[in-house]
Protein backbone atom coordinates (compact mmCIF):
# COMPACT_ATOMS: atom_id res chain seq x y z
CA UNK A 1 0.00 0.00 0.00
CA UNK A 2 0.76 3.42 -0.26
CA UNK A 3 2.33 5.86 2.53
CA UNK A 4 0.10 6.18 5.48
CA UNK A 5 -1.05 9.39 6.73
CA UNK A 6 -3.31 10.57 9.32
CA UNK A 7 -6.64 11.94 8.34
CA UNK A 8 -6.01 15.93 8.73
CA UNK A 9 -3.23 15.00 6.32
CA UNK A 10 -5.10 13.60 4.07
CA UNK A 11 -7.89 16.24 4.23
CA UNK A 12 -5.79 18.60 3.45
CA UNK A 13 -4.59 16.89 -0.40
CA UNK A 14 -7.62 17.58 -2.13
CA UNK A 15 -7.46 19.04 -5.12
CA UNK A 16 -3.34 17.58 -5.70
CA UNK A 17 -2.33 14.51 -7.20
CA UNK A 18 -1.77 11.30 -4.88
CA UNK A 19 0.65 9.89 -7.16
CA UNK A 20 1.25 8.10 -10.39
CA UNK A 21 1.43 4.72 -11.07
CA UNK A 22 4.20 2.16 -12.00
CA UNK A 23 3.50 1.24 -15.97
CA UNK A 24 1.86 -1.92 -16.34
CA UNK A 25 1.38 -4.09 -19.69
CA UNK A 26 -1.57 -5.20 -20.50
CA UNK A 27 -1.07 -8.61 -23.21
CA UNK A 28 -3.34 -10.58 -25.24
CA UNK A 29 -2.63 -13.29 -22.08
CA UNK A 30 -4.94 -10.67 -20.03
CA UNK A 31 -7.43 -9.90 -22.73
CA UNK A 32 -8.05 -13.35 -23.41
CA UNK A 33 -8.77 -14.62 -19.41
CA UNK A 34 -10.82 -11.43 -19.19
CA UNK A 35 -12.61 -12.66 -22.60
CA UNK A 36 -12.86 -15.75 -20.67
CA UNK A 37 -14.71 -14.87 -17.50
CA UNK A 38 -16.77 -12.27 -19.23
CA UNK A 39 -18.03 -14.58 -21.99
CA UNK A 40 -17.00 -11.34 -24.59
CA UNK A 41 -15.49 -13.34 -26.91
CA UNK A 42 -15.43 -10.78 -29.90
CA UNK A 43 -12.91 -10.80 -32.93
CA UNK A 44 -11.26 -7.87 -31.89
CA UNK A 45 -10.39 -8.85 -28.03
CA UNK A 46 -9.28 -12.67 -29.37
CA UNK A 47 -7.96 -12.95 -32.89
CA UNK A 48 -4.90 -11.12 -33.41
CA UNK A 49 -4.43 -11.69 -37.03
CA UNK A 50 -8.35 -10.94 -37.57
CA UNK A 51 -8.31 -7.90 -36.20
CA UNK A 52 -5.00 -6.78 -37.74
CA UNK A 53 -6.82 -7.18 -40.91
CA UNK A 54 -10.04 -6.13 -40.23
CA UNK A 55 -9.46 -2.99 -38.18
CA UNK A 56 -7.62 0.23 -37.67
CA UNK A 57 -5.67 -0.83 -34.71
CA UNK A 58 -3.18 -3.03 -36.20
CA UNK A 59 -4.36 -6.17 -33.83
CA UNK A 60 -6.31 -6.83 -30.70
CA UNK A 61 -7.34 -4.43 -28.16
CA UNK A 62 -8.58 -4.87 -24.58
CA UNK A 63 -12.10 -4.69 -23.25
CA UNK A 64 -13.00 -1.28 -22.17
CA UNK A 65 -13.85 -2.52 -18.63
CA UNK A 66 -10.55 -4.92 -18.71
CA UNK A 67 -8.93 -1.42 -18.89
CA UNK A 68 -10.85 0.10 -15.66
CA UNK A 69 -10.11 -3.10 -13.61
CA UNK A 70 -6.83 -2.69 -13.87
CA UNK A 71 -7.23 0.19 -11.38
CA UNK A 72 -7.23 -0.99 -7.90
CA UNK A 73 -3.77 -2.94 -8.88
CA UNK A 74 -2.26 0.48 -9.98
CA UNK A 75 -3.97 2.10 -6.84
CA UNK A 76 -2.53 -0.46 -4.28
CA UNK A 77 0.95 1.14 -4.59
CA UNK A 78 0.06 4.81 -5.14
CA UNK A 79 -2.41 6.33 -3.19
CA UNK A 80 -2.27 6.52 0.98
CA UNK A 81 -3.70 4.62 3.54
CA UNK A 82 -4.86 6.18 6.33
CA UNK A 83 -4.27 5.66 9.94
CA UNK A 84 -7.02 4.30 11.93
CA UNK A 85 -8.67 2.22 9.08
CA UNK A 86 -10.22 -0.71 9.69
CA UNK A 87 -11.07 -1.16 5.98
CA UNK A 88 -11.28 0.46 3.03
CA UNK A 89 -13.34 -0.74 -0.36
CA UNK A 90 -13.71 0.65 -3.80
CA UNK A 91 -17.71 2.00 -3.44
CA UNK A 92 -17.60 2.09 -7.48
CA UNK A 93 -17.46 4.80 -10.43
CA UNK A 94 -19.06 8.19 -10.25
CA UNK A 95 -18.41 8.93 -13.98
CA UNK A 96 -16.54 6.73 -16.19
CA UNK A 97 -15.39 7.81 -20.02
CA UNK A 98 -13.26 5.18 -22.01
CA UNK A 99 -11.49 7.25 -24.50
CA UNK A 100 -8.77 5.32 -26.54
CA UNK A 101 -8.84 1.93 -27.06
CA UNK A 102 -5.42 -0.08 -25.31
CA UNK A 103 -4.04 -2.58 -27.91
CA UNK A 104 -2.26 -5.51 -26.83
CA UNK A 105 0.92 -5.18 -25.38
CA UNK A 106 0.90 -1.48 -24.79
CA UNK A 107 1.77 -0.11 -20.80
CA UNK A 108 -0.82 1.81 -19.15
CA UNK A 109 -0.51 3.53 -15.90
CA UNK A 110 -2.52 5.89 -13.29
CA UNK A 111 -2.78 9.43 -12.39
CA UNK A 112 -4.69 9.96 -8.81
CA UNK A 113 -6.12 13.33 -8.13
CA UNK A 114 -7.80 13.43 -4.65
CA UNK A 115 -11.08 15.93 -5.45
CA UNK A 116 -13.17 15.51 -2.57
CA UNK A 117 -13.40 14.26 0.56
CA UNK A 118 -17.15 14.01 2.74
CA UNK A 119 -17.06 12.39 6.22
CA UNK A 120 -20.52 10.17 5.73
CA UNK A 121 -20.61 9.99 9.94
CA UNK A 122 -17.37 10.07 12.39
CA UNK A 123 -17.12 6.49 11.17
CA UNK A 124 -17.35 6.51 7.09
CA UNK A 125 -15.13 8.85 4.91
CA UNK A 126 -16.15 9.23 1.30
CA UNK A 127 -13.40 10.16 -1.06
CA UNK A 128 -13.16 10.83 -4.59
CA UNK A 129 -10.59 10.53 -7.02
CA UNK A 130 -10.42 11.71 -10.58
CA UNK A 131 -8.28 9.17 -12.15
CA UNK A 132 -7.06 8.73 -15.18
CA UNK A 133 -5.53 5.89 -17.28
CA UNK A 134 -2.66 6.95 -19.48
CA UNK A 135 -1.16 4.50 -22.19
CA UNK A 136 2.56 4.85 -23.05
CA UNK A 137 3.14 6.79 -25.80
CA UNK A 138 -0.86 7.50 -26.78
CA UNK A 139 -1.56 11.41 -26.75
CA UNK A 140 -5.31 10.73 -25.42
CA UNK A 141 -5.71 8.27 -22.06
CA UNK A 142 -7.64 5.41 -22.50
CA UNK A 143 -10.14 6.45 -19.95
CA UNK A 144 -11.11 9.27 -17.37
CA UNK A 145 -13.57 8.24 -13.97
CA UNK A 146 -14.80 9.83 -10.56
CA UNK A 147 -13.97 6.70 -8.72
CA UNK A 148 -15.01 6.32 -5.51
CA UNK A 149 -13.78 4.77 -2.16
CA UNK A 150 -15.31 4.66 1.40
CA UNK A 151 -12.93 4.46 4.05
CA UNK A 152 -14.62 2.77 7.58
CA UNK A 153 -13.11 4.02 10.92
CA UNK A 154 -13.50 1.89 13.93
Amino acid sequence: MGAAMNLEDYLKLVGTELGVSEWHTIDQKQIDAFADATEDFQFIHIDPERAKRETPFGGTIAHGFLSLSVLPKLAYATMPTLNGAAMSINYGFDKIRFLTPVRAGKRVRARFVLSEVTMKSPKELLARTNTTLEIEGEPKPALVADWLGMHFFA
